[in-house]
């Protein structure tokens, strides 16, 4: 009864439904987008790919956060957040189009690529903006349910924007052109969600606020870069000073490198056995399904028994279920680890951004941001590569899998032992 509360007093709010709109149009075309780019990658006819050059592409997709990511916290604590939301995906649908052509004439290449980084590139500003201007639409006491509710809805339309991009394959076929029309497609939810921005908020309803823009607004673009560079120091400084944001941090990073190693195993896999394609699409709905119940049981379960208490039982669930559910290598056991091992990284998501949210000062918010969107894709690539260099070209390894349990198992040993030496409060 009290998580249907809280979840109905947050859709209440108008600004927050605006916002979801503004997301899910966002996240649902960028679904299109990785499918198009992954997808000829990892199983297109046309070319051959090997472990490594795999997870190259996913640190594509994802390293942008970490080159970047410096100087991304400091802007949005200067510039309207909701001009960055605007021109974001303005930019990055004017981008498809070249990177759809050259798909399409099967040059992808080094220009491809390039075009690819400076999309995803963009995304970091999206997406660390929508973060820090979340408490503009909610009270601070909602703001895990909001939290919850946002990241989880975003999961599943990603997820539904890479179900439409299989469901197209069918119809345009797995090669170059085929791949270069999903890309297009993402075209119209990059440039709806940025049109949404642009009617639906005022240029100051996000943040930052008055005072901050002024305290930043006499510094010329070489001073701003400057402040940004600095800005990633500051922003861990605050937060080496918030201990509950940043063990959980520091927990969730740990986290997303085992994970990373996970999912070069599954792709793997999947791409090595029959109906690769069939199998990839049910592990991206059992994760949606997966990132769907730790929406619906972390607020309530964090209210109950406080979020770090939360993060560490998440911690020990993904060693069970590593250990329980992965070493045979069985589609169904597989799929069944995939689900639950994405209730724990959702949780986790979860508790952390709310502690940065609750713990960190409005002024360093946006930098805080900088460094979680940072640990958290940097490790996870940094997973990816382990994998590609270290696991048999099917990904099946046991004894992989059995040190990726006792890994988890080490982060939960290592959290519990934070918290009985009371570093941490409930919260």
């Amino acid at each position: 009864m009290v998580a249907t509360r809280e979840l109905r007093a947050v859709l209440s709010r108008r600004g927050f439904r605006r916002m979801l709109g503004v997301r899910l149009s966002s996240q649902f075309a960028d679904g299109l987008f990785q499918a198009g780019i992954g997808g000829s990658v990892l199983f297109n006819p046309q070319m051959h790919s090997s472990p490594v050059s795999i997870a190259a592409g996913f640190a594509i997709l994802l390293l942008p956060y970490s080159m970047i990511g410096p100087y991304v916290g400091v802007f949005l604590d200067r510039w309207s957040r909701r001009n960055i939301l605007v021109m974001a995906n303005l930019t990055r649908a004017l981008l498809i189009v070249p990177s759809a052509a050259l798909l399409w004439f099967g040059h992808a290449d080094l220009p491809f690529a390039l075009i690819a980084l400076v999309i995803i590139a963009v995304n970091r500003f999206f997406l660390a903006c929508l973060s820090a201007s979340l408490r503009h639409v909610v009270e601070d006491e909602r703001l895990a349910t909001a939290n919850a509710v946002a990241n989880t809805l975003g999961t599943i339309a990603f997820t539904a924007g890479l179900a439409t991009a299989v469901g197209l394959l069918s119809v345009v076929g797995a090669k170059f052109h085929g791949y270069a029309i999903i890309v297009l497609t993402a075209l119209l939810g990059y440039a709806a969600s940025s049109l949404l921005a642009k009617v639906l908020f005022h240029w100051e309803a996000l943040g930052p606020d008055a005072a901050d823009r002024q305290r930043h607004s006499h510094l010329s673009v070489p001073q701003a870069l400057a402040v940004a560079a600095r800005g990633m120091v500051d922003g861990a400084r605050h937060l080496r000073s918030r201990k509950v944001a940043y063990y959980a941090l520091l927990a969730q990073g740990g986290a997303r490198g085992l994970y990373g190693l996970l999912t070069i195993a599954t792709l793997l896999f999947a791409k090595t056995m029959g109906h690769g394609k069939e199998f990839l699409g049910l592990v991206f709905a059992f994760g949606a399904v997966g990132a769907l119940v730790a929406a619906l049981v972390t607020p309530a379960a964090t209210r109950k028994w406080g979020g770090q208490l939360w993060l560490l039982a998440l911690l020990a669930v993904d060693a069970g279920a590593i250990a329980a559910l992965t070493l045979s290598f069985k589609p169904w056991m597989l799929l069944g680890g995939v689900f639950v091992l994405n209730i724990a990284s959702g949780g986790m998501k979860i508790v952390v951004d709310t502690s940065i949210q609750h713990e960190c000062d409005d002024e360093y918010q946006g930098r805080v941001f900088s460094v979680n969107d940072t640990a958290f894709n940097s490790l996870n690539v940094v997973g990816l590569f382990i994998g590609a260099y270290l696991l048999p070209v099917d990904g099946r390894s046991v004894l992989a899998m059995v040190c990726i349990a006792a890994g988890y198992a080490t982060l939960a040993t290592w959290y519990f032992s934070v918290l009985r030496r009371g570093t941490l409060i409930r919260a």
